[in-house]
């Protein structure tokens, strides 16, 4: 990845490095209460990234778990404190990732993407259903497809 990402602005690679920051405070706070099982998912997620991705993606999820509560708890200070303001900043901020994910290949484009949805469920089924068990939220669940961000796979 890090051949590709040298085809981009410090912008776009810090975009790309928000991205799963983002997808898991839009997931976590969709029902209104971002709570710290959520993050702490967000962070073991993040960590598993690192070995379970394919080799291009594993550097990447690297430098992204990096200090990854440290990243969440400061973009949530800057975003607005209403569910559905906070997801809209959120949808705009992930809707210019197309761009972005258009100057990788595709195949690395549909690898990041893909991630990231698999952030958006794993975070989703943390904290829902009875005893939290596997279950996703009615506020989660139209979110989980990240309809934001336009599939690489269609382009």
């Amino acid at each position: 990845m890090n051949q590709e990402l040298g085809k981009l602005t410090a912008q776009e690679i810090e975009l790309l490095h928000k991205a799963p920051v983002l997808v898991s405070i839009l997931i976590a706070g969709a029902d209104g209460n971002i709570d710290n099982k959520e993050i702490k998912r967000a962070i073991s997620l993040t960590e598993s990234k690192q070995k379970k991705s394919k080799l291009r993606l594993s550097d990447f999820y690297t430098e992204v778990a990096t200090d990854f509560e440290d990243k969440i708890r400061i973009v949530i200070q800057s975003l607005p404190s209403q569910v559905e303001k906070r997801t809209a900043e959120i949808a705009g901020q992930l809707s210019v990732l197309e761009p972005v994910l258009r100057k990788l290949s595709n195949e690395l484009a549909i690898e990041f993407y893909q991630s990231l949805r698999e952030i958006a469920k794993a975070i989703a089924e943390s904290s829902g259903g009875m005893l939290g068990l596997n279950s996703i939220g009615d506020e989660e669940a139209p979110l989980l497809t990240l309809p934001m961000i336009k599939d690489p796979a269609t382009y």
